[in-house]
């Protein structure tokens, strides 16, 4: 293969995993819970195999799919949007990050208030929606940052962008990534700019400043022998940066389609690594599963247009990260197995079951792609070549 196109439908799980009770998720079904809107029409995706993965009680089977499908259970102890990616590409993460259900400890927020000469707000798990509302005027009133967390590894700074410009509230994201080390090294700082009035708008400058990656994954091998890897999305963010050759950090649903089918047209060879947030971060933490399922819908009508350009030695993978079951208790990501469907001109319509890591999807790239290196999972690659 040339090209692969790698597609995280962030956070469109298929179904709780064997532990998801450990995680307080039992019976959580991203895909169950957008089907019985009685609104999903996703054929592009059902001709694909999406109905036949393992598991998958909804929907309409495909009597002869056209693409390899399987499920992949993860073998990181979380389910946040750092360990999937990560996992994904090859890197499994054996210890989890911290999470602060009770907000951060007083010397993580000692230091910080001394680092950026402001006070906080807030220092709880929180909606990022009722977060501003609640606190966004005493925001405005008297400067001090809106610094909240969730059930995921995240620190996120909110802050007006009349108060705070946005490339100053970036530096107090990175003077926090400084400061959260060691006991404190969450996943990710989180930047949240908003604007307007009162009950305020966030605004599409949303920065993620993460950890980088312990060892080399998947895309640091790709890059170390000569070939692109192209982020889209988050994916330079949630990597820092670690393996990306170019990247456009610009984030929403139909922005990264667009991107993406924009490097379609272009003559490159490698890796186009693409991350759709809305689907997590509109519709999953907000628990709103008819605007999930309408965002599959656009998803899916999109996927039509893009199979129907691919060249020969193209490979589209799509996948997840973990989930978000917008029919779930919370607002939290839920343990869930990750759908994976695989369609080109060179693969094979297979079904590969269940499988037990995310990163057999990264060693599968570097084989598709006829490079070698060894990364945290198992190549089905020889399976779906025809």
């Amino acid at each position: 293969m040339k090209r692969v196109f790698l597609i995280v439908l962030d956070s469109f799980g298929v179904g709780e995993m064997p532990d998801a009770a450990d995680f307080g998720d039992k019976g959580a079904n991203t895909l169950r819970s957008c089907f019985e809107t009685e609104t999903l029409n996703v054929p592009n995706m059902q001709r694909l195999g999406l109905f036949n993965i393992d598991g998958v009680t909804v929907g309409v089977k495909s009597p002869s799919p056209e693409g390899t499908f399987l499920r992949i259970a993860e073998k990181s102890k979380g389910k946040d949007t750092t360990t999937g990616h990560w996992e994904i590409a090859g890197c499994v993460s054996e210890k989890p990050f911290p999470t602060f259900p009770n907000g951060f400890p007083p010397e993580v927020i000692e230091k910080f208030e001394s680092a950026t000469e402001r006070k906080v707000l807030c220092n709880l798990p929180y909606s990022g929606t009722k977060v501003i509302a609640d606190y966004g005027k005493e925001h405005v009133k008297t400067g001090a940052l809106i610094v909240y967390t969730s059930a995921d590894s995240v620190f996120q700074i909110a802050a007006h962008e009349d108060v705070v410009p946005v490339d100053t509230l970036y530096e107090y994201c990175k003077s926090a990534r400084e400061i959260l080390t060691g006991d404190f090294a969450v996943g990710r700082v989180i930047a949240r700019p908003f604007e307007g009035e009162h009950p305020y708008t966030r605004t599409p400058r949303r920065h993620d400043f993460s950890l980088v990656p312990p060892k080399d994954t998947a895309l640091d091998i790709l890059k170390a022998n000569g070939k692109d890897v192209i982020g889209v999305g988050k994916i330079f963010d949630i990597f820092a940066g670690k393996g990306v050759v170019r990247c456009d950090r610009r984030i929403g649903n139909t922005t990264d389609m667009d991107i993406t089918l924009d490097y379609q047209k272009q003559d490159w060879n490698g890796l186009c690594f693409t991350n759709l947030v809305d689907f997590d971060m509109q519709y999953g933490h907000r628990r709103d599963p008819i605007g999930y399922a309408a965002a599959l819908n656009e998803f899916d009508k999109w996927l039509g247009g893009f199979i129907s350009e691919m060249r020969t030695d193209d490979v589209v993978i799509l996948t997840a990260d973990h989930g978000c079951d917008p029919c779930h208790s919370g607002t939290d990501h839920t343990r869930e197995y990750i759908p994976v469907l695989i369609y080109g001109n060179s693969i094979k319509p297979v079904n590969l079951g269940t499988r037990t890591c995310f990163g057999d999807i990264g060693a599968a790239v570097l084989d598709l792609l006829g490079i070698e290196g060894k990364v945290d999972g198992e190549s089905f690659a020889a399976d779906i070549i025809r």
